[in-house]
């Protein structure tokens, strides 16, 4: 995998059934940490079948060892930032892989924020029975999120998400002038 390269995205549940699945995603970055991804309008798949284009661009960053993904969404009225509690990611051949854990931290651009789906949550520990660990990793997760978010760390720094946005930009140029060659 390099910059550049093209993946899909497959989200998960904890029973091993895929919850949703979205059109691609453009590699920007790869750290030791993390890779760093980035897609505008990009079509989501459904469980149910159902699909929709998302209405921005986004900058996803998928955590090697970290339980979350956080995804940069430049709204034309702002930065948001949509935070999934999920496993470490997975590549499988062209595809990103990780499992959902519900909870959500969605962050505004004045800076507050708001924990979601904590009954989704409720509902999925007890129906597909996660164990206690998973149950501490989560909350730990959760905490984790909100402590980088106040702490302003990497990717909550609006010049970071800029920085990769012109990246993404200048990848997305320079493919379609290829392609006209």
């Amino acid at each position: 995998m390099e910059k550049g390269d093209k993946l899909a995205i497959h989200c998960y549940k904890h029973n091993g059934k895929i919850d949703r699945i979205s059109g691609e995603a453009i590699v920007l970055d790869i750290t030791d940490d993390y890779i760093v991804c980035a897609n505008n309008r990009v079509k989501l798949t459904e469980n149910d079948g159902r699909s929709h284009r998302t209405k921005e661009a986004a900058i996803l960053f998928f955590y090697k060892k970290e339980w979350f993904n956080i995804l940069a969404q430049l709204k034309k009225y702002g930065l948001f930032y949509y935070c999934n509690i999920a496993s470490p990611y997975v590549i499988d051949g062209n595809i990103i892989k990780y499992i959902d854990y519900d909870l959500d931290l969605r962050i505004f651009p004045d800076g507050s924020f708001k924990v979601l789906d904590k009954n989704e949550y409720k509902y999925h520990k007890m129906a597909m029975k996660y164990s206690e660990e998973i149950d501490i990793i989560v909350q730990d997760s959760l905490n984790r999120l909100i402590k980088m978010k106040e702490n302003k760390d990497i990717p909550f720094q609006k010049e970071i998400i800029e920085k990769y946005f012109d990246i993404y930009k200048d990848i997305v140029a320079e493919k379609e002038n290829n392609s006209n060659i």
